[in-house]
C-alpha cells in the first residue's frame, strides 16, 4: 500500500488500520560506472514494496538523498548533512504518529545512512514513537553467503544482481569489465590498522567495489525475496508486540 497514490479519503481509512509504516531511505550516489546513481533508494523501495505485498504494511514516500558527502567527487552525487538527514526522518516519523501509527520501520539502503537512523530512532522512542532500522543487506548475511559468490560492498555483485532483479534497464552491463578493472577489493583504505580512505575516491578509481560480472537476475531475486520475507517477519512481531515491551525502561530502582 504506497501512501502517496492515495487521496486523502482513501488513506484516512488505511492509517485508521495500518499497524506498522515502512519509510524507504537510500542515497543519490554513484555506484561505479554500470549502475544508477539511485541504486540505494530504489532498492530500498523494492525491498520495502515486496514485504508491504506480503503484509499490506503501509510504505511512506521513498527519502531518495541520505549522507553520501564520501562519493562527492563522482558527479551526480547528492548529499545532506547527518544531522539533517535525521532530523527530517524524525519529522516524517512525527507525522505520520500524528495519524496515529506510531510504529514506524526505516527500511534502509545505504550502509552511510546508519548512524544518522540509530540517532533518529532513539530520539523517537523517548517521544513513544517506535522506530526501527532496517539495513537489509545485514539482515540476511546466510543468504548473501550461500548467493554471492565475491564479496565487494559498493556496485559489486550484489547490489548489480539486485537492480538486475527490478530494474535491469537502468544496468549497464556492457561496462563490467570497466568496473572490475579499477574497482577496489574491499571498502576502505588502512594503514596500520587506521582508516585513511575518507572518501571513495582514495581507494576506487571508479567507485566500484567488487566485481559485477558475476551478478545474475536470479541472484537478486533471491537476496530481495530473502530481504522482504525478513522484513514481513519484523513488521508481524512489532504489530503483535505490546507497547509496554517497546517503551524505554523506567530508572533502575
Amino acid at each position: 500500500m504506497d501512501l502517496h497514490r492515495m487521496s486523502w479519503v482513501e488513506a484516512r481509512e488505511a492509517l485508521h488500520t495500518a499497524r506498522v509504516g515502512l519509510l524507504p531511505v537510500g542515497s543519490t550516489e554513484q555506484h561505479g560506472p554500470h549502475l544508477p546513481l539511485g541504486t540505494d533508494h530504489l532498492t530500498a523501495a523494492e525491498v520495502a514494496r515486496r514485504a508491504s505485498t506480503r503484509g499490506g504494511w503501509i510504505v511512506l514516500p521513498t527519502v531518495p538523498v541520505g549522507v553520501s558527502e564520501h562519493h562527492r567527487q563522482f558527479w551526480g552525487t547528492l548529499w545532506v548533512e547527518p544531522s539533517v538527514f535525521r532530523d527530517y526522518v524524525v519529522g516524517i516519523a512525527r507525522s505520520l504518529a500524528s495519524h496515529g501509527v506510531r510504529r514506524l520501520v526505516l527500511v534502509n539502503g545505504h550502509g552511510g545512512n546508519t548512524a544518522a537512523l540509530d540517532e533518529a530512532a532513539r530520539k523517537l522512542r523517548r517521544e513513544n514513537i517506535f522506530s526501527y532500522v532496517f539495513s537489509w543487506w545485514r539482515t540476511i548475511p546466510e543468504v548473501i553467503a550461500e548467493t554471492i559468490d565475491v564479496g565487494g560492498s559498493h556496485a559489486g555483485e550484489l547490489e548489480t544482481s539486485a537492480v538486475l532483479a527490478f530494474a535491469r534497464e537502468l544496468v549497464v552491463s556492457d561496462r563490467y569489465s570497466d568496473a572490475a578493472a579499477a574497482s577496489a577489493p574491499e571498502w576502505g583504505k588502512r594503514l596500520h590498522g587506521v582508516e585513511v580512505g575518507f572518501d571513495t575516491r582514495d581507494f576506487s578509481p571508479n567507485g566500484a567495489v567488487g566485481d559485477p560480472s558475476r551478478a545474475t537476475e536470479d541472484k537478486g531475486q533471491k537476496v530481495l525475496t530473502a530481504a522482504a520475507e525478513r522484513l514481513d517477519a519484523f513488521c508481524r512481531w512489532l504489530a503483535e508486540e505490546p507497547e509496554e515491551n517497546l517503551r524505554a525502561q523506567p530508572h533502575i530502582s
